[in-house]
């Protein structure tokens, strides 16, 4: 039997998901990333994307649009702004999250606004890649 880790799911509106997995992979900020069990143990941001998990139920996906991760050797907790289970989710669901991305994209001052247009740039790629 693959060795396991926990992986916890939360948003602020509820906990999506809390169980074993062999493998997370991760849509970080910097660039995705796989944890496994044994990882050295690091905190990113994510950027929107879809957190694929592993477990020996099969693949689960998550679809979410920005947060935090922290990975340690034995664990996985992902604290995600808005989070959906992969197959509730759908593009009508991240359009208000775009609109507000590309609002804020046009009001960001200079030193922001890269960040900001990268932003909804991955969220134009996630719903792309949800078609």
């Amino acid at each position: 039997m693959a060795e396991t880790m926990q992986f916890d799911l939360v948003s602020p509106e509820r906990s999506l998901a809390s169980f074993e997995a062999t493998e997370v992979q991760i849509p970080g900020a910097e660039g995705d990333l796989t944890a496994m069990p044994g990882h050295s143990p690091v905190i990113t941001t994510l950027r929107p994307g879809i957190v694929r998990v592993k477990t020996s139920d099969g693949d689960k996906d998550f679809v979410v649009t920005s947060g935090f991760v922290e990975v340690t050797s034995s664990a996985v907790s992902v604290i995600a702004e808005r989070a959906h289970a992969g197959h509730e989710v759908t593009k009508d669901d991240l359009m208000d999250v775009l609109e507000d991305a590309r609002a804020r994209a046009q009001a960001a001052a200079a030193e922001d606004k890269d960040g900001a247009e990268k932003f909804v740039a991955d969220l134009v790629h996630l719903m792309d890649v949800m078609s």
